[in-house]
């Protein structure tokens, strides 16, 4: 499928050279015309002004023989990429609990924020039950929405 686009393409360009062949060969054309044309006209005018003065005669050949500047085909400046854009991150609303740890930094209870004491009571009985160390430490969680 890859290839028959790439065909396609090809095809259109060698059409669009022959096309753009053929419009330059007319206006070179039309350029050879309108030069013959000129030359009868001067050759006409040249008659005349020698008659006159010969003074006209030198300005009016340096004009007429001077050739044409062809004009340039300016390229369009090339476009910058675009720029990708990022996602923003959702921000998740936290809160702050309490928790309870054992010496093996594993979470035995937590409490809300507002009973502190009641997280620091909980883990000195536990110290005095199972003779083993505990400590309170903040943690936080993902606040839901449905709790309240």
């Amino acid at each position: 499928m890859a290839r028959k686009r790439t065909l396609d393409r090809r095809a259109l360009r060698s059409d669009f050279d022959e096309a753009e062949g053929r419009q330059s060969e007319e206006a070179e054309d039309r350029d050879e015309e309108e030069e013959e044309d000129g030359e009868e006209e001067e050759e006409e005018e040249e008659e005349g002004e020698s008659d006159e003065e010969g003074d006209a005669e030198g300005e009016g050949d340096d004009e007429e023989e001077a050739p044409k500047p062809k004009k340039k085909v300016k390229k369009a400046p090339p476009k910058a990429p675009a720029k990708t854009r990022t996602r923003a991150a959702k921000v998740v609303r936290m809160k702050v609990t309490w928790g309870v740890f054992n010496n093996s930094n594993q979470q035995v209870e937590s409490f809300p924020y507002s009973q502190k004491a009641d997280a620091e009571a909980y883990a000195a009985k536990l110290a005095n039950d199972k003779k083993q160390t505990h400590f309170v430490q903040s943690v936080k969680k993902p606040f839901d929405e449905k709790e309240k």
